[in-house]
């Protein structure tokens, strides 16, 4: 019989496949069409689930799941943040200032157990390296930039709104592909996949993807359509 973790990893798996599927729809569609905004729902919906799954698992199997738990609470700072952005056109409310409160004890977290883990004997934490701690804390790092920026200047253009919203949304997206393809759930493919390198292919087309759309957005004059 499964237990509580194994059925949650089973969810969170299943959870994260759709997410990337959505996310996948979401980012091809054409912006603010009945289909990004349709795929974007659900996007955010079954991301906020299965982070929060990766959120919990990562404290419930800290053996051999730990950072996942960092990295569901950053996944969900990006999309939940994300989303409140492209439904606002006024100042930051609180659910914004809590959500980057979040983030930067996210940040401070990460950074102190990538320092940690760089001095112990081993070079990691939990069985995960410094390096990669260090590098959650570099996305988080991002989205505290961009959250005291938001603070500061108190309201967003139409088009510096929708890019904060773009580039949260891509690392959500960019945090479920990896660990779909190249995290734990690479797993799930034969080693010849896994050897081949093309696992890492869907996280390099999602960056490529988001800066493309950034470069458009904020160069583009025209007034740009809602997004949700």
């Amino acid at each position: 019989m499964l237990e509580l973790p194994d059925l949650m990893i089973i969810a969170h798996v299943g959870f994260g496949t759709l997410s990337v599927l959505a996310g996948a729809i979401a980012l091809a569609a054409q912006k603010g069409s009945p289909i990004h905004i349709g795929a974007g729902r659900l996007f955010v919906a079954v991301m906020v689930i299965s982070s929060g799954l990766g959120a919990v698992l990562g404290l419930f199997k800290a053996d051999s799941l730990y950072i996942t738990f960092h990295a569901g609470i950053l996944a969900l700072t990006l999309i939940a943040s994300g989303w409140l952005t492209a439904r606002s056109r006024s100042q930051p409310g609180p659910a914004q200032w809590v959500l980057g409160a979040i983030n930067i004890v996210n940040a401070a977290t990460l950074i102190g157990i990538g320092l940690q883990a760089n001095s112990s004997l081993d070079g990691a934490f939990f069985g995960f390296p410094a390096e990669d701690y260090f590098y959650l804390a570099g996305m988080a790092g991002l989205a505290v930039i961009g959250d005291a920026s938001l603070i500061f200047r108190k309201s967003l253009s139409n088009r510096h709104r929708i890019a904060r919203h773009l580039w949260r949304m891509c690392f959500g997206f960019f945090i479920a592909a990896g660990s779909a393809f190249t995290g734990p759930g690479a797993s799930a493919f034969p080693k010849a996949i896994r050897d081949s390198g093309l696992l890492s292919l869907p996280e390099l087309i999602i960056i490529v993807l988001m800066l493309f759309w950034l470069a458009f957005t904020l160069a583009r004059r025209a007034p740009l359509p809602g997004a949700e």
